[in-house]
């Protein structure tokens, strides 16, 4: 009696994360769909991006903040001819920005996208929605600490508005958080290497403000 028991017990918790973990996970197409309205009213975010191995992306990595409005602040690393960490802010169209020495330079917003404009991020037609709104093929493939994992393929003429150098498609995966629908992560397999997109904090109260001269 005690061995059939336990068989039952094994058999329905192996049924229950069966269930848990494929058979009640949402169409691909509708959760993206889904994430990419929702990524349209975010206000704010705290932003990541990492890469790891060989990457023809000029961003090595940035941390930062992001406004809807398209202020931002953080710090961006730049592969130019040698790696330099810069500190930023965007205040309208004027870009705040610094080096590892001396202080604080001014330049437009125009002349920062040549190399990365962050704020591009949370542009509902450029950014983040757009991107999700343009994936192909998206597949659900777990339920992963709350958030669903997507198998996708990504269009080079989305990407790299977002990350310059990212020119091609990729084939990557994202995890949308199942409570809100929100991005939480983006990774991003290209050549020899691979580029992480993460964020946190959204709608947190953000105020970016020119620093301080000097």
């Amino acid at each position: 009696m005690l061995r059939k028991l336990l068989i039952v017990a094994v058999l329905a918790l192996v049924s229950a994360c069966s269930s848990g973990g494929g058979g009640e996970l949402p169409a691909g197409p509708d959760l993206m769909t889904k994430a990419a309205e929702a990524m349209k009213g975010v206000k704010s975010a705290g932003f990541s991006i990492t890469t790891e191995g060989k990457t023809n992306v000029p961003v090595k990595k940035a941390d930062g903040r992001l406004t809807a409005a398209g202020d931002a602040d953080g710090t961006i690393t730049i592969d130019l001819m040698g790696l330099q960490e810069i500190s930023f802010a965007v205040v309208g169209d004027t870009v705040h920005f610094k080096g590892p020495t001396g202080g604080f330079q001014k330049m437009t917003r125009q002349q920062l996208a040549q190399f990365y404009d962050p704020s591009v991020i949370l542009n509902p037609t450029k950014g983040i929605a757009q991107l999700l709104a343009s994936a192909t093929d998206p597949k659900v493939e777990a339920l992963e600490g709350g958030a669903y994992r997507v198998a996708t393929t990504f269009p080079g003429q989305v990407l790299v508005q977002i990350i310059p150098g990212l020119s091609q498609g990729v084939n990557g995966k994202v995890w949308i958080d199942q409570a809100t629908s929100r991005l939480t992560k983006a990774s991003l397999p290209v050549q020899e290497g691979t580029v992480t997109v993460s964020f946190s904090d959204y709608d947190a109260p953000v105020t970016i403000t020119p620093p301080a001269a000097g």
